[in-house]
């Protein structure tokens, strides 16, 4: 049987000047409309159009992709750059640099080695942004994680499990089960997710590939703290 791969993703971006002017129209008309339903808000369309691109696989694109074997702990880290695969030491994290073409490329080729795919939130943001971005890629995604939203036996999102698929109210973070289960934040050291753009634009690209491979070590922890709990009420 092959074994449950844990994954998370990190995104950038584009520019906002290399978006042409019906885009950016859109994006600011559609910020505008949010905020009719938003009146405590006092951030302006435009500036909350800017910040938003990194979270839309139409304005944003994958930087790293971070990947850890639930069962035996192996990780690779696949993430913006030049060279390809780095040597390593044998069982150290394998690493991949190139651009997001041949990251997607070289993704889909790891996953044909795994069984189900482990995530924390993935249903909504990580999944469909590694579909969307390889088909804009003019890449053919290898495999159907996102059929059926209570199956977990292709993609299991954490997630969705401690909300008992949308049944419960509050949707908390994964540094909050983790630190609820017992086990190391990956947000204890380094950055979190809303540095990354920052991060990014200062050339600290390393420090973001390695927060996401922490964020995809706590999403394994936190499936083996479930997988003889909850995970079994779903098959």
């Amino acid at each position: 049987m092959k074994p449950p791969i844990a994954l998370d993703l990190e995104t950038v971006g584009e520019e906002w000047t290399e978006l042409d002017d019906s885009i950016r129209k859109y994006l600011i008309g559609r910020q505008a409309r949010k905020l009719v339903h938003d009146p405590g808000s006092t951030a302006a369309p435009e500036v909350l159009a800017r910040e938003n691109l990194a979270l839309s696989p139409g304005t944003g694109r994958i930087i790293v992709i971070g990947m850890v074997n639930v069962i035996s702990d192996q990780s690779a880290i696949l993430y913006e750059g030049a060279g390809g695969w780095v040597d390593t030491a044998p069982g150290a994290t394998r690493v991949f640099r190139g651009n997001e073409r041949d990251m997607l490329t070289q993704f889909w080729q790891l996953l044909d080695s795994f069984g189900r795919c482990v995530t924390y939130n993935g249903r909504a943001f990580d999944l469909p942004y590694l579909y969307i971005r390889s088909a804009l890629l003019g890449l053919r995604p290898s495999r159907q994680l996102l059929a059926n939203r209570y199956a977990i036996n292709a993609h299991c999102d954490l997630a969705e499990v401690l909300t008992f698929f949308g049944a419960a109210q509050e949707r908390m973070s994964l540094d909050f089960w983790c630190r609820r289960f017992g086990l190391v934040s990956p947000k204890e050291q380094g950055i979190d997710g809303s540095q990354v753009g920052a991060f990014y634009k200062a050339g600290r690209i390393d420090e973001i590939a390695e927060y996401c491979l922490r964020d995809s070590r706590a999403t394994a922890q936190l499936y083996r703290k479930l997988e003889g709990t909850l995970l079994p009420l779903w098959g």
